[in-house]
């Protein structure tokens, strides 16, 4: 091709370029914008309920108001009619005390109307200062439970927003010490071990065994293939590296609802479409998904790097030594959370992940 032809053939690529950005800045203001309009709603909706609870409080308050009001003016008016016919008798005893006839007296006094059953104000309990202020302090409990939550919650919509990472993300590194930069300790968990493997370096280390190991029933154990996953969520960029020994080694990255039961594929790291392994064998490697093996050219090393960019969709597979060789690179679409994992072929294959801070 004639330098013309190949500053012609640039122009196009970088024509295709500027169209693919183009088309990423569009997608990136309509997801913007249906996010906020989203929220909008969503943030509405909250804002009312909160409003509906207000007004449901204040409503129940006045009722409970107007029925203790009523209440004590109850007990007010019974009162204030005792007074009232206290004093009469008061007044009419008042009256007979002048009188100078005892006989009179004495006539007159049975004929007084008897006192009415009297309402003893030891019956009346009254809570000084306290009558709705229990009510204030539970709503401001509310309010403080509210703003917990909302400043827990805030910090996790913050870290979601700003994870945002479209094309212009970082370039994967390109020597170890930038890889090492995303280095994750990753230690495997007992839950999902298959019993016939043994864990150890503070569980960093896995074994095929002779025999059985005690572990305790769990659904989440592998029971027909010779598996361990992590217990660490893998997220954003990390990396991490294995030593392994033996005749085959898978060295691999699953969704976390991988099947577990049985021998099948669906099981198996490397034969389903929830893993991705390199198989490490004495005189080759090979990559496996989906129960598809890719072979890969080159010398065996004991000691892989994985780097996986959550975000971007990409897995990569390296030959550690002075410096990094790739194996094998994946471009896919992660759809669910992912765990780092490992399978042994036969007694005395091990894996370890590697200490690397």
């Amino acid at each position: 091709m004639t330098q013309r032809g190949n500053i012609q053939q640039r122009i196009q690529d970088r024509e295709k370029d500027v169209k693919l950005l183009q088309q990423e800045v569009e997608a990136i203001n309509r997801s913007a914008d249906k996010t906020v309009e989203d929220s909008e709603k969503i943030f509405t909706e909250l804002i009312r309920l909160l409003q509906k609870r207000s007004s449901d409080v204040k409503q129940q308050i006045r009722s409970q108001q107007e029925t203790e009001v009523s209440r004590v003016k109850d007990v007010q008016e019974k009162l204030e009619q005792e007074i009232t016919e206290l004093k009469r008798k008061d007044a009419e005893l008042e009256q007979l005390s002048h009188t100078e006839d005892h006989n009179q007296f004495l006539l007159n006094y049975p004929s007084l109307p008897a006192l009415s059953e009297s309402t003893h104000s030891s019956s009346i309990n009254i809570r000084p200062l306290r009558h709705f202020e229990d009510v204030t302090a539970a709503v401001s409990e509310l309010r403080d439970k509210l703003h917990n939550v909302l400043r827990d919650s805030w910090t996790n919509i913050s870290l979601v927003v700003t994870e945002v990472d479209v094309l212009l993300s970082e370039p994967e590194p390109k020597s170890r010490a930038g890889f090492l930069k995303y280095s994750c300790e990753i230690t495997l968990d007992p839950n999902t071990v298959h019993t016939e493997l043994g864990l150890s370096e503070g569980n960093r280390k896995v074994t095929l065994m002779s025999q059985r190991q005690s572990y305790s029933s769990h659904p989440d154990r592998f029971t027909g293939w010779w598996q361990v996953l992590s217990r660490e969520s893998l997220t954003g960029r990390c990396y991490w590296e294995v030593e392994w020994s033996g005749f085959q080694v898978r060295i691999a990255v699953a969704h976390k609802n991988i099947s577990r039961a049985g021998g099948k594929n669906e099981c198996g790291f490397g034969n389903n479409d929830k893993s991705w392994a390199l198989v490490c064998q004495q005189n080759r490697f090979s990559f496996g998904h989906n129960n598809i093996r890719t072979s890969i050219s080159g010398p065996v090393s004991s000691r892989i790097g994985v780097y996986l960019d959550h975000r971007a969709d990409i897995l990569s597979f390296y030959r550690v030594s002075k410096t990094m060789t790739l194996l094998h690179r994946v471009q896919t679409r992660f759809t669910e959370p992912l765990l780092a994992g490992v399978w042994v072929c036969c007694t005395e294959d091990s894996a370890e992940f590697c200490k690397l801070k």
